[in-house]
């Protein structure tokens, strides 16, 4: 009990939000993690656990923490070119973890400008950092008012927390 008023404090301080703790009380001791994926604020997610960051007239996207956490540890990531395009809710890419191999789907359309190179000699970022260095791909937004159609953080959360109540 004290772990986890501990780490509710210290995600409030760090203005984060628990997303996949399923009841008021802890899971097993070998799904602790999964009490801990975080959710940002100021990012865009959809509801196949990709997230956006707008800034100005770029859009970052990678995999969410709680999809991360469900995948186990990433060792290979297929990435497109740049130059290519992505359309909102179509696959632009793969992740392979030891667990699975899961279709990465575009939260928005647009042009891709930019890939994370390091992914490819480092796929773990997408575990050890889902937020900054395990982005995937930059992209010129089409519609900036595709995002509207995303889920802000607390809905994320909350979608999160049924789906995994579903499983």
């Amino acid at each position: 009990m004290a772990l986890r008023l501990w780490a509710s404090s210290t995600a409030n301080v760090l203005k984060l939000s628990s997303a996949a703790c399923r009841t008021h009380h802890l899971p097993s001791p070998f799904s602790l993690s999964r009490c801990f994926s975080t959710v940002l604020d100021g990012l865009k997610y959809a509801n196949s656990h990709e997230w956006v960051k707008h800034e100005g007239s770029v859009a970052t996207i990678g995999i969410t923490d709680h999809a991360q956490d469900h995948l186990g540890e990433v060792v290979f990531v297929d990435l497109p070119e740049p130059g290519g395009s992505v359309k909102q809710g179509g696959s632009f890419g793969a992740v392979e973890s030891v667990k699975a191999t899961s279709d990465v789907n575009s939260p928005i359309s647009g042009e891709i400008i930019e890939v994370n190179a390091s992914l490819k000699e480092t796929p773990g970022l997408i575990n050890s950092s889902p937020y900054e260095g395990g982005w995937m791909i930059k992209v010129k937004p089409n519609s900036p008012a595709e995002l509207d159609s995303l889920l802000g953080p607390k809905e994320y959360t909350k979608f999160c927390q049924e789906e995994d109540a579903a499983h």
